[in-house]
């Protein structure tokens, strides 16, 4: 029964992931200069998926130690962050915005790091491969801006 809470996590992550299932690369994406250590476009859903998982698993976590919380309001200000990247970058093709968006949601992603841990040292661990991550697509973002004056 206890699990039942973790419901409404999942539903929310998997809300913000159709961004990403929306807005996908495209054409436009494909043409763009990218750097040679660009990973195959197939790693990227694998990838997510398994960050999707951690990312409810740690929200859910901090709800049942600590409810309504600053650590949670940063988990659901991520999901904005997070949510927005496709729309920005695919979207919009907005490669400039994109790389503002990411370097935001590393900053939420922190954040909840440091503010989860308190109420779950577990959930703070489990959002280091989201950081992981996210600081490697940010590094690309960049290299593809720069790349795309």
């Amino acid at each position: 029964m206890r699990y039942l809470t973790l419901v409404p996590f999942i539903l929310a992550v998997a809300l913000m992931s159709a961004t990403g299932a929306y807005f996908r690369p495209g054409s436009w994406y494909l043409a763009l200069a990218k750097p040679w250590w660009t990973p195959p476009g197939w790693l990227f859903g694998p990838a997510w998926l398994v960050l999707y998982v951690l990312i409810a698993i740690a929200g859910w976590l901090v709800w049942e130690r600590g409810g309504w919380s600053a650590a949670l309001a940063v988990w659901c200000v991520q999901l904005g962050f997070n949510a927005a990247w496709s729309w920005l970058m695919f979207g919009q093709h907005q490669i400039g915005g994109a790389m503002l968006d990411v370097a935001a949601l590393w900053l939420a992603i922190a954040a909840f790091i440091v503010l989860a841990w308190p109420l779950s040292q577990t959930a703070s661990l489990l959002f280091l491969p989201y950081l992981a991550w996210v600081t490697f697509a940010g590094a690309l973002n960049f290299t593809i801006w720069r790349l795309n004056p």
